[in-house]
């Protein structure tokens, strides 16, 4: 029978074993959780703006401290430069941040552009800084008809690109325009009570990850690729 202990496709001075204690041996930040909200809808009457500002109460209720971007006035991705005042703005929010909350209405059985417009401003890497990864998200939709989740699924798999750790609990609000009242707020129901779910899930794993989410992905072929890194330029020829 083959022997598992060994790996020769392994450098072992750079696999980390990680103990329990890494996880747990640390100082918790006393500062209020931070979050940034976006939606993903530019009508007057907007329904996953709504439902954002309702996550938003919810999340300061529960101790957070949360910034919404407007994305009026965001331009499309690659049509102006990286200076545009409203793409430094979302790039400053996301680095302030800690966790993010998406909301995007369905259309055409997808999330809307203004809410992957957003997405797309937001860099994986900025200089030596990966601006999400490690943040938590949490995602929501709301649609015109019955409940669907297309647009729920397709941030998850965005924000598993983006790297942050998305929450297992969503909410998807079917007919929205019966959930809201005329003043915007929302109605009791089973959708609200989710959205109650949602937040507190998502104030609990950013409390439990925010101040080891440095360790939390760190990755082995990171470790590999920055050694191999710094072995060239140490080891180049003198000129």
């Amino acid at each position: 029978m083959e022997s598992f202990d060994s790996l020769p496709n392994i450098d072992n001075t750079l696999l980390s074993k990680t103990h329990v204690s890494a996880l747990t041996n640390y100082m918790p930040s006393k500062h209020a959780p931070r979050f940034l909200l976006l939606y993903g809808s530019l009508r007057e009457r907007s329904y996953s703006k709504l439902l954002i500002l309702e996550a938003a109460r919810l999340l300061e209720a529960l101790g957070a401290e949360v910034k919404i971007f407007d994305p009026h006035g965001l331009p499309l991705p690659d049509d102006a430069p990286e200076t545009h005042p409203k793409v430094q703005e979302l790039r400053e929010l996301t680095l302030w941040s800690e966790g993010m909350v998406w909301c995007s209405p369905e259309r055409h059985g997808a999330m809307t552009g203004i809410m992957k417009a957003q997405i797309d401003w937001i860099p994986l890497t900025m200089g030596a800084i990966r601006p999400t990864q490690g943040k938590t998200l949490a995602v929501m939709e709301v649609s015109g008809g019955s409940q669907s989740f297309n647009a729920v699924n397709q941030m998850r798999i965005l924000g598993r690109w983006m790297r942050m750790i998305t929450i297992p609990n969503q909410s998807s609000v079917a007919k929205a325009f019966q959930e809201f009242n005329e003043d915007g707020r929302m109605k009791p129901s089973a959708y609200y009570d989710r959205v109650v779910d949602v937040m507190e899930e998502l104030v609990k794993f950013t409390l439990l990850t925010r101040d080891v989410s440095d360790l939390l992905v760190d990755r082995y072929s990171e470790r590999k690729e920055s050694a191999e890194v710094i072995s060239k330029r140490v080891n180049q020829p003198l000129i």
